[in-house]
């Protein structure tokens, strides 16, 4: 009888709750304007013999290389961050490898490090969602092969300082060291450029946030070129579609478009930030596109008052350390003040207000 390998058939699925996602989406961090116009232009454009040819992925890569100020050969383009994610984990990983997550985080870390058969060493982060440094590097050891940072952390919006993520992968020379930078344009900071950049480090980014492109899938993996060579040989050559290589230039072109979203982003999640401190809610400051708070036992009736209201939060109360905590993307300013108006309805109809300690 046909049977999976033992650590496939020991995984637990992610299942994200995408159906029914009818109302204002502010459950999975995507945009809530969508691409630039630009975008949608060349969409258009695009004839059948486009879509009849195996897409080539190199000129995009060139391109996105440039503009981060890197070498064609240290830029992998991806099926999104997840497929950075899966290549990396299948490159380094082996069975009975030790793959370091710091938790919460996003839950493809541990699925693609587990299919590979390796062993997760989950490392809880501080009080307050605060980097554990320490207690991260007291657990390496010789069969540590891959570590994941997720900076800004998702679902925390917690960041962290890049020299102690250059301090990270100084420990473990042996080990992939990935840093998900999936939230950078919220959060402005990178690794990717800093100096005596260690070899074993990696960098992930994706356009499915600022740049309004979650369905097409496009992410980057980037690193150093002798080690991205080695993620190359694990991926397949025609893994990003041709729509996908189309429209991207175009996005990277319209600059303009995206650090209006971005700037739009940030004041709305001060002006969010100040009205849950106002409501009595607590909540950690954020970094990324989205704020988590703290809801307690009715974080449930919460979600579905919010529902009620056409707005659609994410649960993440069984995260590790998240106990009774809501998901809050942060959209454009119209899409903030419609989140506002109705948190504050749906806190005083739950008597969830508390009282404001000078």
């Amino acid at each position: 009888m046909l049977e999976a390998r033992a650590a496939v058939k020991s995984l637990h699925a992610y299942r994200p709750p995408l159906a029914g996602r009818q109302g204002l989406r502010l459950d999975f961090n995507e945009s809530t304007v969508g691409c630039s116009p630009r975008v949608l232009a060349r969409l258009r454009s695009i004839d059948a013999e486009a879509l009849a040819r195996y897409p080539e992925r190199e000129p995009v890569e060139a391109e996105i290389a440039n503009c981060l100020g890197l070498d064609a050969a240290q830029v992998l383009l991806t099926n999104g961050v997840d497929e950075a994610i899966h290549l990396l984990c299948a490159t380094y990983l082996e069975s009975g490898d030790e793959a370091i997550i710091v938790v919460p985080t996003f839950a493809m870390y541990a699925i693609f490090a587990q299919a590979e058969g390796a062993r997760v060493v989950p490392v809880l982060s501080g009080e307050n969602f605060s980097f554990p440094l320490e207690e991260l590097l007291s657990r390496i050891g010789p069969r540590t092969r891959v570590i994941a940072v997720a900076n800004p952390n998702n679902p925390t919006g917690a960041a962290v300082d890049g020299e102690v993520l250059l301090q990270v992968a100084r420990a473990a020379p042996q080990a992939a060291v990935l840093v998900d930078e999936a939230y950078f344009e919220f959060h402005g900071r990178t690794v990717l450029n800093s100096a005596g950049r260690p070899e074993n480090l990696f960098v992930a980014r994706t356009f499915s946030k600022a740049y309004g492109l979650a369905g097409l899938r496009i992410g980057i993996l980037a690193g150093s070129a002798g080690p991205i060579s080695m993620v190359r040989r694990v991926a397949s050559p025609y893994n990003v579609n041709a729509v996908a290589l189309a429209v991207l230039p175009e996005a990277l072109r319209d600059q303009e478009f995206v650090e209006h979203y971005v700037a739009e982003v940030r004041r709305g999640r001060m002006e969010l930030e100040r009205e849950l401190a106002a409501l009595g809610l607590h909540y950690r400051p954020s970094r990324a596109n989205f704020v988590l708070v703290r809801i307690g036992d009715a974080h449930a009736e919460f979600i579905k008052e919010l529902r009620v209201r056409g707005i659609l939060v994410r649960d993440r109360s069984n995260d590790p350390g998240c106990e009774g905590c809501v998901r809050l993307t942060v959209g454009s300013s119209e899409h903030t003040r419609t989140l506002i108006h109705a948190l504050r309805e749906v806190v005083e109809k739950l008597g969830l207000r508390r009282e404001v300690r000078a």
